[in-house]
């Protein structure tokens, strides 16, 4: 199995675990029972210029632990601060440390759109993120059917959130668009073995239409990163790890966006 087999198949026992303590129904009821999102997520990735989203997150599977200290609400403000688009905010707990609580706490306290960022393996994620407060999911093609993916936007339509929807190479960007997807994130670091390559984006970037809103996710370092994902015509750039680890955030977004 590889790492992201295994994070699949650990986020099918928490849906499991979480059933138990809270049917599928309850869950679905009280997520559509709140005021239907308004697509947040797509309107911030359309305005004119690269968009930025911008990531809370404590640790990953290959870099291990972060950031030691994680004051995620402050991170989470001081990105908005600095002229974020967008955070994304990791909930799941093994190999990145997330927790719900992130998510709720920050989209409580930002008023800018927020994105789950996790391994969604079942619809009930789904509702989940929107009970949550999230404006956005995350759905991965290495790890789901066109058919679930299609289905998933469909509830994701139902409930006003956005999907992004994640591809690694040619094969899962055609899944994305037969799926209908409306916002596509081509991934510079591979999931199955966490290798990193830049041009990934570049590659991918003809294949993906024009009224598709693409993202370029992972792998920039610096402003000239963030110029030539602007040159290839992409509507944002997904930044994690160069942000995580800055000591000032906002600094560094400002660093980030120089080049623009």
């Amino acid at each position: 199995m590889t790492i992201l087999d295994e994070i699949a198949e650990y986020a099918r026992e928490r849906v499991k675990k979480q059933k138990e303590i809270k049917s599928l129904d309850e869950v679905k009821a009280k997520a559509l029972s709140l005021p239907k999102k308004d697509f947040a997520f797509e309107k911030a990735l359309k305005k004119a210029g690269i968009s930025f989203i911008c990531e809370c997150k404590k640790a990953s599977p290959s870099k291990g632990i972060i950031a030691e200290d994680f004051p995620y609400l402050d991170i989470a403000l001081s990105y908005e601060k600095a002229g974020a688009d967008a955070i994304s905010v990791l909930t799941e707990p093994k190999w990145f440390l997330g927790r719900d609580e992130y998510l709720s706490e920050i989209a409580s306290k930002v008023s800018i759109p927020c994105l789950r960022k996790d391994f969604v393996v079942d619809e009930y994620m789904i509702y989940e993120a929107a009970v949550l407060g999230a404006s956005a999911v995350l759905l991965i093609c290495s790890i789901l059917s066109v058919s679930e993916i299609k289905r998933y936007i469909g509830i994701c339509d139902e409930l006003g959130l956005s999907a992004l929807v994640e591809a690694h190479d040619e094969a899962e960007v055609k899944m994305a668009i037969e799926a209908g997807a409306r916002i596509i994130g081509v991934n510079n670091r591979n999931l199955k073995d966490f290798s990193v390559d830049t041009n990934n984006s570049k590659k991918l970037r003809a294949l993906i239409p024009n009224d598709v809103l693409f993202v370029s996710e992972s792998g920039v370092k610096g402003p000239e990163d963030i110029k030539e994902i602007k040159d290839m015509g992409a509507d944002a750039a997904l930044v994690g790890e160069t942000l995580m680890r800055a000591a000032d955030k906002s600094q560094k977004l400002k660093e980030l966006k120089s080049l623009l």
